[in-house]
């Protein structure tokens, strides 16, 4: 996804200049473009363990379950919204923003990172701005957000909710170009779909760029999926790259918020493609059996970690061993934070929101093993 934000940036980067020329004092086509690519590189980096199933369970926990519900009343109605509603992008955000974290993104790279400027709880989400269709700071960033939007010079829409910063576009465009081509070249190689539906599909996106005599003359499989794939990547980023130099002044002006992919020639196909993978990959059977297995694991994880930290904060006369170990497990400088009261129930309740879905799928399902005694350490 990097190198497809790459070439859009520079793309895009050569019409800016030029439509901008003030900016040649400071930039070139290539910073441009790395700034979309370290976006794109980033744009996944708060996703849980099992994925968008994984953000459904965290917040699942949360609504329903019984030590997730008790929550409520010790926090403020914006930070509930947060923690009833994970949203990986959030969680991104808050990632790349921590001081720990050792990154020093610049602010052009954090805002093209937002694809969502806006907090959960925004009582009436605009259903035309593609930019409010998810959220994309959490309760406690929103003061830090502001001061970023502010310095960038891009106005706030109401209710805390921004216009999008153009590069994001950009780095939207990329994640739609490559959730779409990857999954369907994978599912391909894992023998999910055939050859030549994968064939067909791509055909019809390209049109008359689809040339079957050439694609014949790779012996390989492995070969005509690359070529079939690069060529239809190539095609997206052209047409997308049109459409934002078409609509660069309208983005400005917060007067177009759709996403790219959507405004191209290319769309009814691609929306066939996302129709198709739909059906066809992402409701098979491993795919469905992962998740099935994502929410049993992470809200497990959060029953037993948020027992014991309820216990240990609120309701200490049940606060026993089995508590104590589970909250062991914790890094120590959580585990130091629980019972002082300078850090807010909504702060804590983050930091191990940030250690569980920090987690890869396997070091959660091991966890999980362990903390319900199905396996032993060693085991």
């Amino acid at each position: 996804m990097a190198s497809v934000g790459r070439s859009l940036g520079k793309q895009v980067g050569d019409f800016l200049l030029q439509r901008y020329t003030s900016l040649q004092e400071n930039y070139t086509t290539a910073d441009i473009a790395a700034i979309v690519s370290a976006a794109a590189l980033c744009h996944d980096i708060g996703n849980p363990p099992f994925g968008h199933a994984g953000e459904t369970a965290l917040s699942d926990y949360f609504r329903f379950g019984e030590y997730g519900m008790v929550w409520q009343r010790y926090v403020q109605p914006e930070e509930w919204e947060d923690l009833i509603a994970f949203e990986g992008n959030a969680q991104g955000l808050r990632m790349l923003s921590a001081p720990q974290s050792g990154l020093n993104l610049s602010a052009a790279t954090v805002a093209a990172f937002m694809k969502y400027p806006r907090p959960a709880q925004l009582f009436q989400p605009d259903p035309h701005r593609k930019s409010q269709k998810k959220y994309g700071f959490f309760a406690d960033q929103a003061k830090d957000v502001e001061a970023l939007y502010s310095y960038l010079g891009i106005p706030e829409i109401g209710s805390g909710a921004f216009y999008r910063h153009p590069l994001s576009f950009l780095v939207e465009a990329a994640d739609d170009i490559c959730y779409s081509m990857i999954d369907l070249e994978d599912a391909c190689t894992l023998g999910l779909i055939s050859e030549n539906t994968y064939v067909e599909l791509l055909a019809s996106l390209l049109g008359h760029r689809f040339q079957p005599e050439k694609l014949r003359a790779y012996p390989e499989k492995t070969q005509r999926l690359a070529v079939l794939r690069s060529l239809a990547i190539g095609t997206l980023i052209d047409s997308c790259a049109a459409v934002f130099r078409e609509e660069e002044s309208a983005m400005r002006k917060g007067t177009f918020d759709q996403a790219l992919t959507s405004c191209i020639p290319e769309k009814e196909p691609l929306n066939a493609i996302a129709h198709f993978s739909v059906q066809h990959i992402y409701r098979s059977a491993p795919v469905l059996e992962k998740e099935a297995a994502g929410f049993q694991v992470l809200e497990g994880l959060l029953e037993a970690f948020l027992r014991a930290f309820h216990h240990a904060r609120y309701q200490t006369e049940r606060y026993g061993g089995k508590d104590k170990s589970m909250l062991r497990l914790l890094p120590e400088s959580l585990q130091l934070k629980i019972k002082q009261e300078e850090f807010s129930t909504y702060t804590l309740l983050r930091l191990l929101l940030d250690h569980i879905s920090g987690m890869t799928d396997k070091q959660s399902l091991t966890l999980y093993r362990k903390v319900r005694g199905i396996s032993l350490p060693g085991h």
